[in-house]
């Protein structure tokens, strides 16, 4: 709002900005009913102003791009792969046999996409995307630039003091409606595959490994990690930074604080966090030290009620 000229529509939806709603010089602000007392200018009035900014930005961005069709000529684009006649084509793209390329499908430059590899309607993938063999993406996904779909499972048996690797067979799907940030890494399943559900919304930077299953509407933050066979339900929230330990559930409606490890399973919706935050580095160490002597200091304390209470009862 603090930039906004008579041009520009913006909106308000966060009490700390309520002083900018005087002095805006927008052409019109989003806003609630509720908040008009607080502005005198043109009004856009609404339950939501957030999403309803979302869609007016959504509908103006579509009415300046355009999606040229065609396969750029120096993309390579093998023999049986079926791409339709309304998909682009980037340049330096390589396409290999098998795959499907739906309709309305944008792929960036420099992407690759494998053998027998699927992409739904109207799906976006920007630039230098790798989507790996038999991976399947569903439609109106947006895939940023760097990431990687299908690569192989963290998998090894070990053979004495040698490391070999175990083939990961099995696929990544992703359902409908899903944006994947740049540089996020979903992994194959080793023999089932890892599920990414409808609606889901990865940041940047995220690790999702083997068999992993993301329910539908869950939304996750940037540098998150998520451990091999880990089922995560719908409509979850996890903050930035969060560990997610393999082979564990969580259930539908959790939220996890920034920078939780997540240990165990969580069978109830709520609220959870398990950090620790910032403080003074001498302050620090000294509870850090004494973080050693807790079990010590707790069964001192359990002799000492114990001493207390047998003093109370002579008493």
């Amino acid at each position: 709002m603090d930039r906004a000229g008579p041009n520009d529509i913006a909106f308000f939806s966060d009490k700390r900005y309520k002083n900018y709603l005087a002095s805006t010089q927008a052409g019109a602000v989003i806003l609630t009913g509720n908040d008009t007392e607080f502005y005198g200018g043109n009004a856009l009035i609404t339950d939501n102003p957030h999403l309803r900014f979302a869609e007016m930005a959504e509908l103006l961005i579509s009415s300046v791009t355009t999606h040229r069709v065609g396969i750029h000529p120096t993309a390579i684009v093998e023999q049986n792969a079926n791409i339709s006649k309304t998909a682009k084509i980037g340049e330096y793209v390589v396409i290999e046999e098998g795959a499907y390329i739906g309709d309305h499908v944008t792929i960036g430059s420099g992407c690759h996409i494998e053998q027998n590899a699927v992409i739904g309607d109207r799906t976006k993938i920007y630039s230098n995307v790798v989507v790996r063999y038999g991976c399947e993406i569903g439609s109106n996904c947006i895939i940023h630039p760097g990431v990687v779909i299908g690569s192989d499972g963290f998998g090894y048996a070990k053979d004495g003091a040698k490391w070999i690797k175990v083939p990961q067979l099995g696929r990544v799907l992703i359902g409908n409606e899903v944006e994947i940030g740049a540089n996020t890494v979903i992994d194959r399943g080793a023999l089932y595959d890892t599920i990414i559900g409808n609606g889901v919304k990865l940041d940047n930077l995220i690790q999702v490994a083997h068999n992993v299953e993301i329910g539908d509407d869950t939304a996750i933050a940037g540098c998150v990690g998520i451990a091999g066979s880990a089922k995560i339900g719908k409509r979850c929230a996890i903050g930035g930074q969060a560990g997610i330990l393999g082979h564990l559930e969580i259930t539908d409606d959790v939220q996890i604080a920034a920078a939780s490890l997540v240990m165990n399973s969580i069978k109830k919706s709520g609220m959870y966090s398990a950090n620790l935050k910032a403080d003074d580095y001498d302050s620090w160490k000294k509870n850090a030290a004494r973080f050693y002597h807790l079990d010590e200091m707790a069964r001192r304390l359990k002799q000492l009620e114990k001493t207390v209470k047998q003093f109370i009862n002579k008493g």
